[in-house]
């Protein structure tokens, strides 16, 4: 500090006055202009950390270096004013490290753009030409949103992967709208058939004509089938109409056949002891007399008339038993008398019992020469001719009257 009160720095460029303190102490001077020095340090160190921490884009930490410079520069403070400008200066090699890492990260980022829109591009084009109606459109629209977040890389390349992406959802978009005209039209159509089958189905439900109506209502019901589904509410409403009209139909012909099911109950009973009397006949013992008896019981069957719904299938099954059984009977008898067959059985034990008698001679003959090997084959022979003879007779006796 000069005897005039002026307040100098030393600096690599030699001294120079920061600023005088006429009147004051000197140590208050020096102390003023010490702190000066200070604050311009602290700022130094602030934006030493802001730079090296990234906080700060490499555009503004140029520019806030270079202000913070100007300051060093021409500071009325008292310090290592050179010493701020080294760590100044040391910042820029920080700068051009964060100037790199920006670039690179850049890059990273636009490769990531790249790899994730040719995703999208080729997600969308996969889903063009595929017929999910129903979650496509959702998943196109979380593409676009994919997309819209997602930075721009080089314009040719942004270009034409967006020309693919549109191109595919313009398809995709397409595809649906006629599916869907397509699918109204064929509602509207299935609609407009419903409509005239549950107008039919209302025109018979006051039939009594039971057998045809019943066989009518269930051709309307393959027609509904065949038609297809139409819009739920306009389904819903002719459903409940066609339906109407059937429960009604077929409502009156049970109350109907009940009536006459209690009419038939008498005829149930009647012919449940016919039946106990046809069982009686089972096992057949004379074919003859069987089919006789069962005659009268028919005849007494149909005179009966009809039973209860409920209860013909049983019945009929239980009578058609019966029937079977003296059938099968009489095939049997029928067998067993058959003139030429019995004929054939006993030309076949005669023909058996000559064969045997004349290997039985040949026998004898061998054995007398002393021919054992003969002897044997006769033997041999004798022995499935009386196998087969006693089969034959078996199938002889068969034809015995019994």
């Amino acid at each position: 500090m000069a005897e005039d009160g002026t307040v100098y720095v030393k600096t690599a460029a030699g001294e120079r006055p920061v600023g005088q303190w006429p009147d004051g102490d000197p140590d208050e001077a020096l102390q003023f202009f010490v702190k000066r020095y200070e604050g311009l340090a602290l700022e130094v160190t602030l934006l030493e950390k802001r730079v090296r921490g990234g906080n700060l884009s490499p555009e503004d930490a140029a520019s806030a270096i270079k202000k913070v410079r100007g300051l060093v520069t021409d500071a009325q403070a008292v310090g290592d004013l050179d010493g701020l400008l080294t760590r100044l200066d040391a910042l820029q090699g920080t700068l051009a490290e964060k100037r790199e890492e920006r670039r690179a990260e850049r890059e990273r980022r636009v490769e990531e753009a790249r790899t994730a829109k040719e995703r999208i591009a080729a997600d969308a084009e996969a889903l063009s030409t595929s017929n999910d109606w129903r979650n496509g459109a959702n998943r196109m629209r979380e593409l676009l949103e994919q997309w819209k977040a997602l930075p721009r890389i080089d314009r040719a390349s942004d270009d034409a992967l967006w020309r693919r992406f549109s191109s595919a959802r313009t398809t995709y978009t397409r595809r649906r709208k006629q599916h869907f005209a397509e699918l109204n039209e064929r509602r509207d159509e299935a609609a407009r058939v419903k409509e005239r089958l549950a107008t039919e189905a209302e025109a018979l439900a006051g039939s009594t004509e039971w057998g045809p109506t019943a066989g009518r209502f269930r051709d309307l019901m393959q027609q509904w089938k065949a038609a297809g589904p139409t819009h739920k509410e306009t389904d819903d409403r002719l459903w409940a109409r066609f339906r109407g009209a059937q429960d009604q139909f077929f409502g009156a012909r049970d109350a109907a056949n009940a009536e006459l099911d209690k009419e038939y109950a008498a005829n149930q009973v009647v012919k449940e002891e016919l039946l106990a009397e046809a069982e009686k006949l089972v096992p057949v013992s004379d074919a003859r007399a069987a089919r006789e008896a069962f005659r009268e019981i028919a005849e007494k069957w149909d005179a009966a008339g009809k039973v209860p719904r409920s209860a013909i299938k049983h019945l009929e099954g239980r009578l058609r038993a019966v029937e079977q059984a003296i059938r099968d009977a009489e095939d049997d008898r029928w067998r067993r008398s058959n003139p030429e067959a019995q004929a054939r059985a006993a030309d076949t034990v005669s023909q058996l019992e000559a064969s045997i008698s004349e290997l039985e001679a040949q026998r004898a003959k061998a054995e007398a020469a002393g021919n054992e090997r003969k002897a044997r084959e006769a033997l041999s022979a004798i022995e499935a001719r009386q196998a087969w003879l006693t089969e034959a007779k078996k199938a002889l006796d068969d034809f015995t009257p019994r």
